[in-house]
């Protein structure tokens, strides 16, 4: 089974004036497959975007739904993780994100992100307790998320590639929508004071977004100033487990410009 690009060399290379004998001696490829591909060049464009990594190209390129790209790295950032599957002897790679049963909307988005960027590929549901899994096996998604690395994600530095910080910046609404929906939540903030007339509260409408690693927290925050959506980060101090940072978005035109694209969980 050749990879597409090689398929659409050989091609490029008979279109060139070169005979198939000279093409199969420089790509090691018969004489009777390039005379199948020369005749149905039918079969050179049935593999387009067939699933192939896109980053193992001879000239790696982004995926090809950079949308969906984005949302599903805010996702992995946030619940998703890679690992081996199946004997381990075929290279075979499950990224799984995890979503709870509380929200099958949001889980029914991941599933529709995850097909989008990795079209043709079975996309998978996986019970757990209080969640779900949802997931796909394939072997270049460590290529798609470089990520991915041992250990968990706040005990390593995260940072993107640059063709990655290419499609947050093109995307920033998709990139955040994936963090929030993973780490964060949309909620009524309660707040009490005491007043001569008695205890007052003033009830809003905000945003947080809660990490434990300063790398994603700070991917999160400059994805919000991309957008000119203000921000507040403090410090949960929780001894004696690990300390999170958690982002606050709570003024009224900044809630507003998020429920755009945002929302509540559903």
């Amino acid at each position: 089974m050749y990879s597409s690009h090689i398929r659409r060399s050989a091609v490029s290379m008979l279109d060139t004036g070169l005979s198939q004998a000279e093409v199969s001696r420089s790509l090691g490829i018969s004489c009777a497959t390039l005379r199948s591909w020369s005749r149905n060049r039918s079969l050179i464009e049935k593999y387009r975007d067939n699933g192939e990594c896109p980053r193992c190209e001879p000239i790696p390129r982004p995926p090809t739904d950079l949308r969906a790209y984005g949302h599903l790295l805010g996702l992995y950032l946030g619940d998703g993780t890679i690992s081996p599957t199946g004997d381990g002897t075929r290279g075979v790679w499950r990224l799984r994100v995890s979503r709870t049963d509380m929200w099958p909307g949001l889980m029914d988005e991941c599933a529709v992100s995850m097909g989008m960027v990795l079209p043709g590929h079975s996309i998978g549901r996986a019970q757990r307790t209080g969640c779900t899994e949802v997931y796909s096996d394939w072997k270049h998604w460590p290529c798609l998320f470089p990520q991915h690395g041992p250990g968990k994600k706040h005990e390593r530095t995260i940072t993107l590639e640059p063709w990655q910080r290419e499609i947050v910046r093109v995307h920033p609404e998709e990139f955040v929508k994936g963090l929030i929906h993973s780490d964060g939540w949309r909620g009524i903030n309660r707040v009490r004071r005491l007043t001569p007339e008695g205890w007052r509260y003033h009830e809003y409408p905000r945003y947080e977004f809660v990490n434990a690693s300063r790398d994603i927290v700070d991917l999160f925050t400059d994805a919000l100033d991309l957008l000119e959506i203000p921000w507040r980060v403090r410090v949960q101090r929780r001894p004696p487990h690990r300390d999170k940072i958690s982002v606050s978005v709570a003024r009224r035109d900044a809630v507003a410009r998020l429920d755009t694209f945002v929302g509540p969980k559903s």
